[in-house]
C-alpha cells in the first residue's frame, strides 16, 4: 500500500521541478511517510533533517526565533532537542499556507505545542521579538542558485544578506545563518564587523551523504561551541508541555 501511495504522489502531485527533491525526501523529513505536507518552494528550500538537526544542537537554549521558517524543518528540531527543557521556538513566515504547512509537519514530530507559529513580516515584527537566538535561513532564490559561481548575499530574499543580518542583530547577537554552499565567505565574515566589537564567528561546511548541501554561519554565543548565558527577565509564552506538566519555561 505505502509503495503504490509513493507512486501516486509522484505522478499527480509532484512537479518535474522538485521531483529531484521528493526522491530525496526521507534526507528532508525522516517522518515523511507519516503525513508530511510541502508546498512546491518548500521541496528545494527546506533545510535537510540531518542539517536542522546539527543547527538545533548548537543553539545552546533559551528561545530560538526562526525568522523564515518555511514548512518548518529547523523549527521542528530546534523544538524536539529543547522539548524536555522546555525552551521554546518562535516560527514566523509571511506566507499563511507556509505556516499552515509547517504546524502540520509540527504535529507529525508531536512539536506543535512548543513552538510559536506567526504569520507576519519579519522585518516588520523584528523590533518586538525577543530571544537568545535568531535563525536565519532566508530564500535562497529557488534552484538556480546552484548556476552562479560565487553566491552574493545581495541575492538573498526578501532583503539582502547585510539588511537580513541587522535585523537579526537587534534582537541578539547569537545568529545562525544557514545560506548556499557556492556563497561569497567574505562577505559572510564581513557580517561579524557589522557588530562593534566584531562578533566571534564560525563557518562550516554541511554534508548529507557526502553531498555539500549549504555552508552554516555561527555567530556571537553560537560560535565555537560557546556556552551562551540565556537572558532572564525575557518574556515566554508558555508552550504546551509546561500547560500539561506544570513546568515553568523561565526556570
Amino acid at each position: 500500500m505505502k509503495i503504490e501511495g509513493r507512486k501516486r504522489t509522484t505522478e499527480t502531485g509532484i512537479s518535474p521541478l522538485v521531483e529531484k527533491y521528493w526522491l530525496q525526501r526521507y534526507d528532508l523529513f525522516s517522518s515523511y511517510d507519516d503525513g508530511i505536507k510541502m508546498d512546491e518552494e518548500g521541496w528545494f528550500s527546506v533545510t535537510p533533517e540531518e542539517i536542522a538537526m546539527r543547527h538545533a544542537e548548537r543553539s545552546g537554549g533559551g528561545c530560538v526565533i526562526d525568522c523564515f521558517s518555511g514548512v518548518g524543518g529547523n523549527a521542528i528540531q530546534f523544538a524536539k532537542i529543547f522539548i524536555w527543557g522546555c525552551h521554546h521556538v518562535v516560527a514566523i513566515d509571511i506566507d499563511p499556507r507556509k505556516i499552515e504547512l509547517a504546524f502540520n509537519n509540527a504535529k507529525i514530530y508531536g512539536v506543535e505545542d512548543c513552538i510559536d507559529f506567526i504569520i507576519g513580516d519579519f522585518f516588520q515584527l523584528a523590533s518586538s521579538l525577543k530571544g537568545d537566538v535568531v535563525f536565519l535561513a532566508p530564500p535562497w532564490g529557488g534552484p538556480s542558485y546552484k548556476t552562479i559561481p560565487t553566491f552574493s548575499l545581495d541575492l538573498l530574499k526578501p532583503k539582502d544578506g547585510y539588511s537580513i543580518f541587522q535585523a537579526a542583530q537587534a534582537i541578539t547577537p547569537n545568529i545562525i545563518m544557514f545560506l548556499p554552499r557556492n556563497v561569497d565567505l567574505r562577505q559572510v565574515e564581513e557580517l561579524s564587523w557589522l557588530s562593534s566589537p566584531p562578533l566571534n564567528i564560525e563557518i562550516e561546511e554541511n554534508h548529507v551523504q557526502n553531498h555539500l548541501k549549504g555552508i552554516t554561519a555561527y555567530f556571537g554565543g553560537t560560535a565555537f561551541g560557546k556556552k551562551m548565558e540565556v537572558r532572564e527577565g525575557k518574556t515566554f509564552t508558555a508552550c504546551g508541555l509546561c500547560k500539561q506538566t506544570g513546568h515553568n519555561c523561565r526556570s
